[in-house]
């Protein structure tokens, strides 16, 4: 499901920038003198979005404007939270690992990602793992996501990955815990004849 809503985020967001885009581009290309359509928003260089009438049609109002201004730093900061969103990292980069000596080491995230997803895959039918570190440096966090063969128990194999593959991680990097969120998910295969 989250792949479908990253696909639907993504188209989205290239067609309103495609069309902001388009926009933008030609209100600047008509400022800058190109000659405009009859249809168009603006009819030339000296052109302005809102003209004085439809400026002053709302002057007896006093709570229009305010409301508007409003509106708009409302939507301004709506956008600006939306892309630091999307331009957070989620990945955690580096793990902060207790070297014993009072000074420490850190530790790739994607190298113990690599571990992790390597360890997993040798597990007993599983296949493809997918591991994602979260968190802060200190307090790493793992996401994983297993592919589990029909012919395996599930439990088994988060049994498998927990006392394994997650207990060498954690123990390999001093840490006190390692919480993980494991999703285990079927791996599709066609209907075996029976007979």
């Amino acid at each position: 499901m989250r792949t479908v809503l990253r696909i639907v985020n993504r188209v989205l967001l290239a067609l309103v920038g495609l069309v902001l885009l388009a926009l933008g581009g030609s209100v600047l290309a008509v400022g800058l003198g190109a000659p405009s359509p009859s249809w168009w928003i603006h009819r030339g260089r000296d052109d302005v979005l809102l003209t004085a009438a439809e400026r002053n049609r709302w002057r007896d109002a006093g709570w229009w404007w305010p409301v508007v201004l409003a509106a708009l730093a409302v939507l301004l900061l709506l956008a600006l939270w939306w892309l630091v969103a999307v331009l957070r990292r989620r990945r955690l980069a580096e793990v902060l690992v207790d070297t014993g000596d009072g000074e420490g080491a850190v530790l790739r995230g994607r190298a113990l990602e690599e571990v992790l997803a390597d360890e997993a895959r040798h597990l007993d039918g599983v296949d493809r793992p997918h591991v994602h570190l979260t968190g802060r440096r200190t307090a790493p966090e793992a996401r994983v996501r297993l592919s589990v063969e029909p012919h395996v128990d599930p439990g088994d194999a988060l049994h498998g990955f927990s006392t394994r593959a997650l207990a060498h991680a954690r123990d390999s990097a001093g840490l006190a815990s390692l919480p993980a969120e494991v999703r285990l998910r079927g791996v599709r295969h066609r209907a075996e004849r029976v007979s």
